[in-house]
């Protein structure tokens, strides 16, 4: 190549400013040969223009231009995730582990195949990508391979540190270069980190602000001083924190925590938060923001994760306006049902009941509830044993109440009069009754165990007590 292609190549490739934005270049990543790159076009009105494209030598439509000053982008769409915390160990599951680590990257994958059916312009990460910094570099290649395919069809990537990946000396975002693993050119695979807390993407008319430390708890909250609303750089912001939002008594102790308050303070148009694996959405003040929660459930018996956040910032006559539309993209579903076992007239037939409901996806949770009827006799253990192969995970419990004994009640003065009063009167107390008058503590408290616990022990003990201290036969 001679000179004047050279120069070419360098005043179209752009370049990083030292305030964090993009100078003016092609939006067009170096994907590799026999890639094309494309225009987006369509309902986001954005201009394309032209750029060098490294693969064959050639100017190829991209989108790159600055938009006309007094100008905006109208509409800008987001896939918003967090917390996948691809590579946990999972200990605590055995030979389970490795399925759900699977499962993670399972959803990893269908949420950038999203990004890609509804081409957005932005893949946003707010931390935990990873769940912890020490990673084999071949899933790091697999993880880049995925920004990959974002940057080839023109979709930013914009990553931050969390708490489990945080950006501390041994940060695996220190330890590996993901936009250069992704094959990616400036700009599209994006990890800010302290020293680099925002970054302009001029061709959007966006500025993304990300807050994060060097160590895994905050010196202060990630959001004190941020004030977006005179920030002239462009016209869409959208800010990035993984932390807890404040709840007086249950996120004192957190990591990193943030409050309502400050939220509102930002002037965002749009904060899109990690650290909580359950979705959920606010608003404080004119920010929207919203926790997209985690895209397959970290722990087997989690609910409220499984998906990922569509966002769509809208100018309507020059009104802000922001829609949050959530996505599954898990497979992971978690279910409970409460079963009357007053109706069940077998351990056979509660177990094929139970199974109509077999979904290797399916955590599934059973409560038997009801009167528990006197000849009735089930053994949960076997029951569980029975029907976990059919559910990723299958629990039941009982928290059935005896049925009334049948005829008169034995005299108190008997064995089994004094029996059933002295569990009942303890069974009172644990359900928040009031004592008889001038009552002591029960004899048969359970010292260190939990309320419910023992309430649903009592039970028992007070069905099979019944039927040993009338001579019946009792499978234990």
């Amino acid at each position: 190549m001679g000179p004047a292609g050279r120069s070419v190549l360098a005043c179209l490739s752009g370049t990083q400013r030292q305030d964090g934005s993009l100078a003016p270049g092609p939006a067009w990543p170096d994907t590799g040969s026999g890639s094309s790159g494309r225009v987006k076009q369509g309902p986001h009105r954005r201009s394309p223009g032209l750029g060098w494209r490294q693969s064959d030598g050639q100017f190829a439509g991209v989108v790159y231009a600055t938009p006309e000053p007094g100008k905006i982008a109208l509409m800008l769409r987001l896939l918003h995730t967090a917390d996948i915390h691809l590579g946990a160990r999972h200990t605590d599951l055995g030979e389970r582990a490795a399925v759900l680590r699977e499962r993670q990257f399972a959803a990893f994958r269908a949420s950038v195949d999203l990004a890609l059916a509804e081409d957005v312009d932005m893949f946003l990460v707010a931390g935990d990508l990873f769940d912890s910094n020490t990673q084999p570099r071949r899933s790091v290649e697999r993880v880049a391979a995925e920004f990959g395919r974002l940057a080839k069809a023109s979709i930013r990537t914009v990553i931050i540190p969390g708490t489990h990946d945080v950006y501390d000396r041994a940060s695996i975002y220190r330890s590996y270069d993901l936009a250069s693993m992704a094959r990616a050119a400036s700009g599209w695979v994006v990890v800010l980190t302290p020293n680099l807390p925002e970054i302009v993407f001029p061709s959007l008319d966006a500025i993304i602000y990300g807050r994060v430390f060097d160590t895994k708890r905050s010196p202060r909250s990630p959001l004190a001083g941020l004030d977006a609303r005179a920030d002239t750089r462009a016209s869409w912001k959208i800010g990035m924190v993984h932390g807890a939002l404040a709840i007086p008594g249950r996120t004192d102790a957190d990591l990193v925590v943030f409050t309502d308050d400050e939220i509102a303070r930002t002037g965002l148009d749009y904060l899109a938060l990690g650290h909580w694996h359950s979705a959920m959405e606010g608003r404080a003040g004119n920010v929207s923001y919203a926790y997209s929660g985690a895209p397959e459930p970290v722990a087997i018996d989690q609910d409220g994760a499984g998906q990922v956040l569509l966002v769509t910032l809208d100018d309507r006559n020059g009104t802000h306006m922001v829609s949050i539309e959530p996505r599954r993209v898990g497979q992971t579903r978690a279910e409970k049902l409460e079963l009357d076992v007053s109706g069940v007239g077998s351990q056979p037939d509660l177990i094929e009941a139970v199974g109509r409901h077999a979904d290797p996806n399916l955590v599934f949770d059973v409560r038997l509830t009801g009167l528990y009827p006197d000849e009735l006799d089930l053994d949960l253990d076997e029951i569980e044993r029975a029907l976990s192969p059919s559910f990723l995970r299958f629990r039941i419990r009982d928290v059935s109440i005896p049925a009334a004994p049948e005829g008169v009640a034995p005299p108190p003065d008997t064995v089994v009069g004094a029996f059933l009063r002295i569990v009942q009167d303890r069974m009172t107390e644990l359900e928040g009754g009031t004592p008889a008058e001038g009552q002591v503590k029960s004899p048969i408290a359970a010292a260190n165990l939990d309320p419910s616990e023992e309430l649903a022990d009592l039970r028992e003990v007070l069905r099979l007590g019944r039927h040993l201290l009338e001579g019946r036969q009792v499978t234990l």
